[in-house]
């Protein structure tokens, strides 16, 4: 591999999160902790914006992220899980249901649906682009691949128009 194209790959594989990138990543954190410990989601929220984003604990430094796009996503998963979680049940490998996959993975695909259904503002590829990012960092590539297939199939379902391919560009 050329030194341009491993530099241009290394950077691409560490670049910044965004606000909103940093955004998601703390919604599944907390989508996380409400599954396995619990907590309220009043709890969450504030723990999340008091102490976490933005901010070190532990040793671990935060990225600054778009803290009302945060509380978004998650009250927004809270409130329409019974909506989404069919959604993902149905979007998954037969013999894979939704509540014997992992948490972590549960809440980015939850998350990533939620977005896909309530969020039409951002382009559906973008939100498949930053759930597979988030994904990356908790998982290897077959599990990022495999959140990649499972929003992109939702994607396509609630979003068709950005998805279609006009055939008169199709020779172009």
């Amino acid at each position: 591999m050329s030194h341009a194209k491993e530099e241009k790959r290394e950077r691409r594989t560490v670049r910044p999160a965004n606000q909103r990138g940093a955004a998601r990543l703390a919604a599944v954190q907390a989508l996380y902790q409400l599954d396995i410990a619990g907590s309220t989601l009043p709890d969450v929220l504030a723990e999340f914006e008091s102490f976490r984003l933005g901010r070190e604990l532990d040793g671990e430094q935060y990225r600054e992220a778009d803290a009302a796009y945060f509380r978004e996503i998650v009250t927004g998963v809270v409130r329409d899980q019974r909506t989404l979680d069919p959604e993902v049940h149905g979007a998954l490998t037969p013999g894979w249901p939704l509540q014997r996959i992992d948490a972590t993975l549960r809440a980015i695909l939850r998350a990533g649906t939620w977005e896909l259904m309530g969020r039409s503002d951002v382009p559906g590829r973008v939100v498949v682009s930053e759930y597979v990012d988030v994904a990356r960092a908790f998982f290897d590539s077959d599990i990022a691949g495999m959140v990649n297939a499972v929003l992109d199939t939702l994607a396509r379902k609630f979003r068709p128009a950005e998805f279609s391919v006009d055939v008169s560009d199709a020779g172009a």
